[in-house]
C-alpha cells in the first residue's frame, strides 16, 4: 500500500451552481459550464524537467529544468453566491411543491449586463461523479428554448408604442374574447371587451395583442423583436447557449403574425428573456450579458427611447397590482414591474392541454431597477 499525492477540484457550492460552474475531468480539463468556457484561462501548465531514474523508476537526480510550471489564473465572476443560493432553494422548493418537471431562474444586473445568479433544477453534485445524470447537467437557462407565451407581449406593445400609432391609453376591442385568423382561433381567459393597452398587459389579453400585431407591418414587428435580442445569443460565450428561434418576417403565415404577438411561434432562452427585459429596466439600452465581474460595463446600444422604456415599466407595474395576473409578485415597500406568461407545450404534433411552461419576468425597483429576474 502506498499514497500518491495529487490535486482534485472541489466545488464548495455543490449542486447549487453545478450546471453554471461546470466540472473537470480527471486531467483537470473543463467539461462544462464556466470550467469549459474559461478552460484556457484556468488550466495552467505543467512544468517539464530532465531527470535520472533508477531501475525502480524513482528519480535520483534532476539534471535540468526544461520549463517551469505555470499555475492557472484567477477568474473573478459576477455571481453573487447569496443570490445563487436563494434562487436555487426557492426553485427547488417550488418545483417540489408544484410537482413540476424542471425549472430555471436567472438574475441580472440590467445596468451592467452582469449575471448575478443562474440556477437550474434538477441539479447534480459535481463533487460526486456517481450522481452525474446527463439530463440534470445542462444549464437550462442558457441551452433550453421555449415559447415565452404572454411574457413576450411587452415587446409587441413596445413596437406598437414606438410606431407612433398607439399610446398606453389607446383602445382595442377584444370583443367576446374570441378572434379568428384564418383557421386559427385565439382566445382570452375572459371577455374584456374594449380595453386600453395598459389593461391589455394587466389582464394579459391574447386577442388584444394579436389585433395590435396584425395592424403593424410584419417586417417592422420582426425588427422590433430582433432589436431586443431575440434570435441571437446574449454574448456570454457560455458553452451550448442557444440563439433561440425568431423566424424571418416573410416566413410568417397570417396566423403566425398574430400568434407571435403573445409569444407563440417564437422560441427564447431564459438568458435571452433576461437581456430583453433588461432593455426595459435600463432605459432602452441593450448590453451583452456576462458572467464576469466588470470594472467598466460596456456602453451598449440604444434600441428604444428612454421615455418609451419608462412608459413600459409603468405599464408593467399594473401587472403586479392586486388586479393584475402577477399580483403574487408584489413586494411590500418596493415598486415591482413584470409580466406573467403561460405557454402550452407542443407535444406529439399538437399543443398539449395539460403540459405547459409558466414564466414570470420581473424587475425591481421599477423606477431604477437593480435586478431583472426570470423564473421558468
Amino acid at each position: 500500500m502506498f499514497l500518491v499525492p495529487g490535486d482534485e477540484r472541489f466545488y464548495p457550492a455543490g449542486a447549487i451552481a453545478s450546471q453554471l460552474v461546470g466540472y473537470t475531468n480527471i486531467d483537470d480539463q473543463g467539461q462544462g459550464g464556466l470550467e469549459l468556457e474559461f478552460n484556457h484561462w484556468l488550466r495552467g501548465r505543467d512544468g517539464r524537467m530532465e531527470v535520472i531514474q533508477n531501475g525502480r523508476g524513482q528519480t535520483v537526480r534532476v539534471v535540468r529544468i526544461l520549463s517551469r510550471p505555470k499555475p492557472g489564473r484567477m477568474l473573478r465572476t459576477s455571481l453573487d453566491l447569496r443570490l445563487q443560493y436563494l434562487a436555487y432553494r426557492a426553485l427547488r422548493n417550488e418545483i417540489s411543491k408544484e410537482r413540476a418537471r424542471s425549472g430555471s431562474v436567472v438574475v441580472v444586473n440590467p445596468q451592467s449586463g452582469e449575471i448575478l445568479a443562474m440556477a437550474s433544477f434538477p441539479s447534480f453534485n459535481p463533487n460526486n461523479r456517481a450522481t452525474f445524470i446527463p439530463a440534470h447537467m445542462r444549464a437550462r437557462a442558457a441551452t433550453d428554448m421555449f415559447e415565452p407565451g404572454s411574457s413576450f407581449k411587452p415587446f409587441t406593445i413596445s413596437a406598437a408604442l414606438a410606431s407612433g400609432r398607439y399610446e398606453p391609453w389607446s383602445l382595442v376591442n377584444t370583443g367576446n374574447g374570441v378572434f379568428r385568423v384564418g383557421d386559427y382561433t385565439i382566445r382570452d381567459d375572459a371577455d374584456w371587451g374594449v380595453i386600453n393597452l395598459t389593461t391589455l398587459l394587466e389582464k394579459s389579453s391574447n386577442v388584444g395583442a394579436a389585433k395590435i400585431a396584425l395592424s403593424l407591418p410584419r417586417h417592422y414587428l420582426w425588427q422590433a423583436y430582433h432589436d431586443f435580442g431575440f434570435g441571437q445569443t446574449t454574448g456570454t460565450g457560455f458553452p451550448g447557449e442557444s440563439p433561440g428561434l425568431l423566424h424571418r418576417w416573410f416566413e410568417w403565415p397570417p396566423a403566425g403574425h398574430a400568434a407571435i404577438a403573445y409569444g407563440y411561434g417564437v422560441s427564447v432562452t431564459a438568458l435571452q428573456l433576461a437581456r430583453a427585459y433588461s432593455v426595459i429596466a435600463d432605459g432602452g439600452i441593450r448590453r451583452p450579458l456576462t458572467f464576469l465581474d466588470l470594472i467598466h460595463p460596456p456602453r451598449g446600444r440604444r434600441v428604444i427611447p428612454a421615455r418609451l422604456a419608462r412608459t413600459l415599466r409603468t405599464m408593467l407595474e399594473t401587472v403586479v397590482s392586486p388586479a393584475g395576473t402577477g399580483f403574487r409578485a408584489q413586494i411590500p415597500y418596493y415598486r415591482v414591474a413584470g409580466k406573467t406568461g403561460t405557454a402550452r407545450l407542443f407535444l406529439h404534433g399538437h399543443y398539449s392541454r395539460r403540459v405547459y411552461n409558466s414564466v414570470f419576468a420581473g424587475m425591481a425597483p421599477a423606477g431604477h431597477s437593480r435586478f431583472v429576474v426570470i423564473v421558468i
